[in-house]
């Protein structure tokens, strides 16, 4: 049985330094990568990240550096929580440092925007080598670094890597289940930040908590609809990377895609809020491609066809808001 002992983090944010320490506390050697050497310097020398875990140190043993292959090396494991946009290009970096069958655990929930896949299969084109696996669930950084009570999600093909895999990242307070369902658990994680914006939307322009609750509830239902065209499972659709995560992530400001939204209600204009500089909204990016899953699978989608067309300038947040109010009844169903 593999039990993971060597793991490496890629990436050196918020949910990267919160998920190198969780594997640091299970017991676990941790190399932690990033781009950025002040960054590096800071966690090495003062046991902090206050750029993006202001507050919070830590006693563990951490290791980070800026050396990919020292990262890579020995490793039994590799956590990628890079921006999913980047995965392709993080993959193709790594590659030829990577072992053959080395699990690469995603962390990012997204859909690459160029090409329209999962991140998954980006993994697979890049590093056939690789196992893919992906972790997500209702989780913020902050908590999971100041050790607060968090669940998650690790899905895997292989049932047996999913289960070492949690097996090696649990601790008191971090508790992974496992899962097969490695579509399922991608489609919650991704679709739920676009559903976000529209909540943080709507709460911006002051519509108060009912239209918050109902933009949840129907874009759970949205959720649903494309993740089973897709094959994904209908108890992973409704476990923590599916409702659990959009609950969460549809109900706090802590959300990065709730707040996006919340600005964009509050008449911040999308484009400004995407610019270089701004903190990464991957629904942003997530929406339109969603769009497009949607109209190829025959998928009704309108709460995502609302954000997708704000973000991209074609209407304004009111008039997308009056739409979704005014469109036919129907029944309610799934």
């Amino acid at each position: 049985m593999a039990n993971y002992k060597n793991i490496c983090v890629l990436g050196g944010g918020s949910w990267g330094t919160a998920l190198a320490l969780t594997a640091a506390k299970a017991g676990r050697h941790v190399q932690l990568w990033a781009r950025d050497e002040a960054c590096v310097h800071t966690i090495n020398e003062t046991h902090q990240n206050p750029r993006y875990l202001p507050g919070i140190t830590w006693d563990v043993a951490l290791n980070a550096t800026t050396e990919l292959a020292k990262a890579v090396a020995g490793c039994d494991a590799v956590l990628m929580v890079t921006p999913a946009q980047t995965t392709r290009e993080m993959a193709r970096q790594l590659e030829p440092f990577l072992p053959a069958g080395t699990p690469v655990l995603l962390c990012s929930k997204g859909i690459e925007a160029t090409s329209g896949q999962l991140l998954s299969k980006v993994i697979e084109e890049e590093l056939p080598q690789a196992v893919p696996c992906m972790l997500s669930g209702p989780s913020f950084a902050g908590d999971v670094a100041r050790g607060l009570p968090t669940a998650v999600t690790i899905a895997a093909t292989d049932g047996a890597i999913a289960d070492n895999l949690c097996k090696a990242l649990a601790y008191e307070s971090f508790r992974p289940y496992a899962s097969e369902d490695l579509v399922g658990v991608q489609i919650g994680g991704a679709l739920k930040n676009v559903l976000a914006i529209a909540c943080g939307a709507a709460i911006g322009a002051g519509l108060g908590a009912s239209a918050q609750a109902a933009l949840t509830a129907r874009g759970f239902a949205e959720l649903t609809r494309l993740g089973k065209a897709l094959g994904a499972q209908a108890e992973t659709l409704t476990g923590l990377s599916g409702l659990g995560d959009l609950v969460l992530t549809c109900s706090s400001s802590q959300s990065r895609n709730f707040a996006f939204g919340h600005q964009i209600g509050t008449g911040k204009k999308p484009q400004d809020l995407v610019a270089p500089g701004q903190k990464l909204a991957e629904g942003a990016y997530s929406a339109q491609i969603a769009v497009e899953l949607a109209a190829k699978h025959n998928v009704e989608m309108p709460i995502a066809a609302a954000v997708s067309a704000v973000i991209t300038g074609k209407i304004s947040i009111n008039q997308a808001l009056s739409d979704l109010m005014t469109r036919p009844l129907k029944r309610e169903v799934h």
